[in-house]
């Protein structure tokens, strides 16, 4: 299963997302230096979601963040180098 798929997995299985978006942004970043350093050899490594669930009703644009990143903390912490997330309610 690629990267992407799990993470749209974990975060179906999490959030009972209205609508879910997980976008592979990678190809944008071909070369990229990594952190600690060397040239990014993997494919997923950059990723953008946008995601509405009920679960995030009421919660903080940080809370909901947090959320986000620890049902993605494997795919962080192996994986995936960069995440940029929209989270929001049903209505926003």
């Amino acid at each position: 299963m690629s990267v992407k798929e799990m993470m749209r997995t974990k975060l179906e299985s999490a959030l009972a997302p209205l609508s879910l978006d997980v976008i592979d942004d990678s190809a944008k970043h071909v070369g990229h230096i990594l952190h600690p350093g060397g040239v990014e050899p993997r494919g997923e490594t950059h990723f953008t979601v946008n995601v509405v669930s009920e679960a995030f009703a009421g919660k903080s644009r940080i809370d909901r963040h947090r959320m986000v990143n620890a049902i993605l903390a494997d795919e962080l912490a192996a994986d995936v180098h960069a995440l940029a997330i929209q989270a929001k309610a049903p209505g926003e």
